[in-house]
């Protein structure tokens, strides 16, 4: 009996642990501007097709969702561009200014994309494209390199 109950509260421990490393991705590039200027982090912004993007969603899967990204995404101000082709779940607002970032930042058009920015605006570095015979190791080493740029 002792044991289960120690069991069970070490699963409500890391149930409540994971549930305070919920990423905080925001949607409004001033505000990340502005976060990023003064916390001195630089900008990870993620363009995405969230309900259409195979790829877009294995990189969620095998990259976004785990221990290591939520530990890594602290050095960062998160933005998300999202261009879904469901129109309900970006307001038209939303999917405008989506649009002038993709002008701005992702001219290619490329899903999912990955682009490092510092609290201006310029852009510090890319990754685009997500297979899962490659893993993830090389968008570990990108946060790396912009974590290093940014400094």
């Amino acid at each position: 009996m002792k044991k289960t109950i120690i069991i069970f509260l070490f699963i409500c421990a890391g149930n409540a642990y994971s549930q305070d490393l919920k990423l905080n991705w925001l949607t409004d590039f001033n505000e990340a501007k502005q976060i990023s200027a003064k916390q001195d982090k630089p900008i990870l912004v993620y363009f995405t097709g969230s309900d259409w993007c195979a790829p877009c969603k294995k990189l969620k899967t095998d990259f976004f969702n785990t221990e290591k990204f939520v530990v890594e995404s602290q050095k960062f101000v998160l933005l998300m561009v999202d261009l879904p082709r469901r129109n309900d779940i970006i307001t038209p607002d939303q999917k405008r200014k989506n649009m002038i970032l993709m002008q701005d930042y992702n001219r290619r058009g490329s899903f999912p994309t990955l682009v490092g920015l510092d609290a201006d605006g310029k852009t510090l570095g890319n990754i685009n494209g997500y297979s899962r015979s490659f893993g993830t190791d090389d968008y570990f080493a990108f946060l790396k390199k912009i974590l290093k740029k940014y400094k």
